[in-house]
């Protein structure tokens, strides 16, 4: 992330203030998935070696910190779904082991690019994490070829999708995908969920 949306933070949480705590949110999924999971406060039992090992992560291998609360809500997210493969797609980054340590026995994937992605078939994907806010085409490549392989729980997370005016417009388009269904705007982050029974929503979220 860059110097200038550091120094416009403070702005944008103000901008988006009154989308906080769930208030005007009448949905039980999307009320329960704000208040239990995007503001969840409780320290967890893997926060302290997760931070721990990021430190060592960091200084053996150079790899990107990346915002704490972010790392911590791919941790809940993925504590919440359970799903039985996650797949992450980008850039090395901290988020891997949040992601693996929510849930041990879910089968991992990381590519680097689509050219990496290989799927076996007839395995779904449960949880896909676009991590490359800086290739917008590639991250549209791959949810083009993931979102044939979702299921009613499946769940697709971008960071970065206010970052620049083509992420912007890549989160614009897969919200329309019809294969989607409740979508939540974290700002740092764009939730896809795949579950097309409920009725198809956005919701911007003061995170």
């Amino acid at each position: 992330m860059n110097l200038l949306l550091c120094l416009k933070r403070p702005f944008i949480w103000l901008s988006r203030f009154r989308y906080r705590c769930g208030y005007g949110v009448h949905s039980p999924f999307a009320f329960s998935l704000i208040t239990d999971v995007i503001y969840e406060k409780m320290p967890y039992y893997a926060y302290f070696s997760l931070k721990e090992e990021q430190k060592k992560m960091i200084k053996e291998q150079g790899w990107c910190k990346g915002i704490q609360k972010v790392n911590r809500f791919l941790f809940r997210l993925v504590n919440r779904v359970q799903p039985a493969t996650i797949i992450e797609v980008g850039r090395p980054s901290i988020s891997s082991l949040y992601l693996q340590s929510a849930k041990p026995t879910a089968g991992y994937l990381f590519a680097p690019d689509l050219s990496e992605l290989f799927l076996d078939a007839g395995v779904p994907v449960d949880f896909l994490y676009l991590n490359d806010y800086q290739n917008s085409e590639m991250l549209e490549e791959v949810f083009k070829v993931c979102a044939r392989r979702t299921t009613s729980e499946s769940v697709f997370v971008i960071h970065g999708i206010h970052y620049s005016k083509s992420m912007r417009m890549l989160w614009e388009r897969v919200q329309k995908d019809d294969r989607v269904g409740i979508t939540f705007d974290l700002y740092d982050l764009g939730l896809l969920f795949f579950d097309t029974t409920k009725i198809k929503q956005h919701y911007i979220v003061n995170f």
